[in-house]
């Protein structure tokens, strides 16, 4: 399973194999690997290949160095653009200075980078910084990213682009700050949450690990992943022959006030489609007679809905009148497994007392906020909360003794312990009404038929971003899918690993 570790860790990781290591031998493995990324990357042989390598004054720009070695000795033509003083690089930096120099690398001095013709390079590499950056890029720094960001070429980041900050994924200087935006990233040493998550995957395109042959003895227990099927493949499990509507639960979706009866339907039809037994919809008035394109919902009044006997998904366009405010505090009452989303977090936002109700259930909450809700639940900005998305959604499952969804851009799965997993799969084509209503239905689902809630919370996000990618790779979308259309790709995507098992 991918590990993803903090800047912290690493450098302490980093520090641990440099004391087991001869000098200068990481960062050899890491310019290997860079040099062996950008072999993969150039869209012709070496030998035809103008690269231009942008190494800075730290580590980061002695692994470019490194690399531009490499590249050189394949064949390539190799132009490095030194932003440093020679005399001035840390130790290893200065040997692979010196080592790309031997094996023919062109200096070019900073001055002659406005003259050259952005057209002539094959691939650019970003070594200018790394995991160190703390201040926003600006002057001759800026200017230099902007000029890599207008180039047509592949860009490939060293351990991840330059700008970035690896723990967040936001942009150094936030709104005012600059990144690279680099094709593809190679990572040293360990993943980083930042890389996928927030601002992230639209700065590192297509990332690959190089843990850089360290002793696993070096890496402690990690606290948090990058989603994958292995973290939720145990509770895939074929059905008995033997079953029944019965063997696989309950759902209940309570939401649909009036105007916004669409987000409970489609949850509940989530719901349905991927494996619940019976699923009801609990309205606060006037509940329809029936779902025309799906009759096998049940439509009910919600105060004559069982509150005890199902998995209730509490929030879809509910509202927020007083009662809505009652279906929420009955539902936090309940002996059931809960979900809550939309409407029921504005709810909770609202409502210190339930807060705290929440907080102490029997059975923990499964949360799933996009980050308006989850800062009106912490009293914050929306832009404190994206700033670093991995503590949002921890400190909303650490207050809530909830599983916590905070969904986005890699969304972020936390639980109370700290875990947390960062989301793999979705695109762009998830931006759009309905996408979080679909979302907890499949919760709900997955709940209904046994699953533990973490599980639960991991599988269903995979799975509802799996179906956005399967749909755009069929053409449909990212513009103008709708939340509806997710619905049977979702249970294909199920069946699918269903399948595989």
């Amino acid at each position: 399973m991918s590990a993803i570790y903090p800047v912290a860790e690493i450098r302490s990781i980093e520090q641990a194999a440099l004391r087991a290591l001869p000098p200068y031998s990481l960062m050899q493995r890491a310019g290997q690997a860079a040099a062996q990324a950008a072999l993969r990357i150039l869209p012709g042989p070496p030998h035809t290949s103008a690269i231009l390598v942008l190494a800075g004054p730290g580590n980061n720009g002695g692994d470019a160095l490194e690399a531009g070695a490499g590249l050189a000795k394949a064949g390539a033509e190799v132009v490095v653009l030194l932003k440093a003083v020679p005399s001035q690089l840390p130790a290893d930096a200065a040997q692979a200075l010196a080592r790309a120099q031997r094996h023919g690398v062109h200096l070019m001095p900073p001055e002659q980078f406005a003259e050259i013709d952005s057209s002539q390079w094959s691939l650019v590499v970003d070594g200018l910084f790394g995991i160190g950056l703390s201040r926003p890029l600006d002057g001759d720094w800026r200017s230099l990213v902007q000029a890599v960001n207008t180039m047509a070429c592949p860009v490939l980041a060293l351990d991840l682009p330059s700008g970035l900050d690896a723990d967040t994924g936001a942009v150094v200087g936030g709104a005012a700050g600059i990144a690279v935006k680099a094709s593809h990233t190679v990572t040293f040493i360990a993943d980083k949450a930042g890389l996928h998550t927030g601002d992230g995957p639209d700065y590192a395109g297509k990332v690959e690990v190089a843990t850089l042959a360290i002793a696993d003895s070096h890496f402690p227990a990690p606290h948090m992943w990058l989603s994958q099927p292995a973290l939720f493949s145990e509770y895939l499990r074929p059905r008995r022959r033997n079953s029944h509507k019965g063997s696989f639960g309950d759902v209940a979706v309570i939401g649909g006030a009036a105007g916004m009866a669409g987000a409970p339907i489609l949850a509940a039809r989530a719901a349905a489609k991927c494996g619940a037994g019976r699923v009801f919809v609990g309205f606060p008035e006037n509940p329809p007679a029936y779902d025309s394109a799906q009759p096998e919902l049940m439509c009910r009044h919600a105060a004559d809905l069982d509150f005890s006997s199902a998995v209730l998904v509490v929030g879809p366009g509910l509202g927020l009148a007083d009662t809505a405010l009652d279906l929420l505090t009955r539902a936090l009452d309940a002996l059931s497994w809960l979900v809550l989303d939309a409407d029921a977090l504005n709810l909770l936002a609202r409502q210190p007392q339930l807060q705290a109700r929440a907080a102490q259930r029997q059975h923990a909450v499964l949360m799933t906020p996009h980050p308006l809700e989850a800062a009106r639940l912490l009293g914050v900005s929306t832009s404190e909360v994206q700033a670093d998305r991995v503590a949002a959604a921890r400190t909303l499952a650490s207050r809530f003794n909830a599983v916590v969804v905070l969904k986005g851009a890699g969304s972020i799965i936390a639980r109370a312990d700290g875990a947390a997993v960062v989301n793999s799969t979705g695109n762009p084509a998830l931006a759009t009404a309905g996408s979080g209503d679909v979302l907890s239905g499949i919760c709900g689902a997955l709940l209904a038929q046994g699953w533990p809630q973490w599980e639960a919370a991991l599988a269903a996000v995979w799975l509802h971003g799996r179906a956005a990618d399967q749909l755009v790779a069929q053409g449909i979308g990212p513009v103008g899918l709708t939340a509806s259309e997710l619905i049977p790709e979702v249970r294909l995507v199920l069946n699918q690993l269903l399948q595989e098992r």
